[in-house]
């Protein structure tokens, strides 16, 4: 058995095409993401990977909607989307596939 400390992966991301990773892998990428409140992230989206976000804890807005502990929202490629904590938070992100280099701003961002 093996321990390893979330604080020492990048941005959270776990498993993917990341140093350090866990399971170095294209197939996926999976983080635990911890936000303090007022955290924002400009809008942006994926060409080719579907991206999985739970809320685990706390609240959050994303396209000006809310979302709370126990949503799963599912983000297509092409959907853009903005994101802001409205509390402290912790999400989980699932990206599949774990397509290197597929996050595009979108435009007036």
């Amino acid at each position: 058995m093996k321990l390893y400390k979330l604080k020492d992966m990048k941005g959270g991301w776990f498993v993917g095409d990341f140093d350090p990773s866990l399971l170095k892998t294209e197939s996926v990428e999976v983080a635990v993401k911890t936000y303090k409140s007022g955290d924002y992230e400009s809008a942006h989206y994926h060409k080719i990977a579907v991206e999985l976000t739970v809320v685990i804890s706390g609240e959050v807005e994303m396209n000006g909607k809310i979302y709370k502990a126990g949503d799963i929202i599912v983000i297509e490629p092409g959907e853009s989307t903005d994101f802001r904590a409205i509390t402290d938070a912790v999400n989980t992100v699932v990206k599949i596939p774990g397509a290197k280099n597929d996050k595009y701003l979108s435009e007036g961002d």
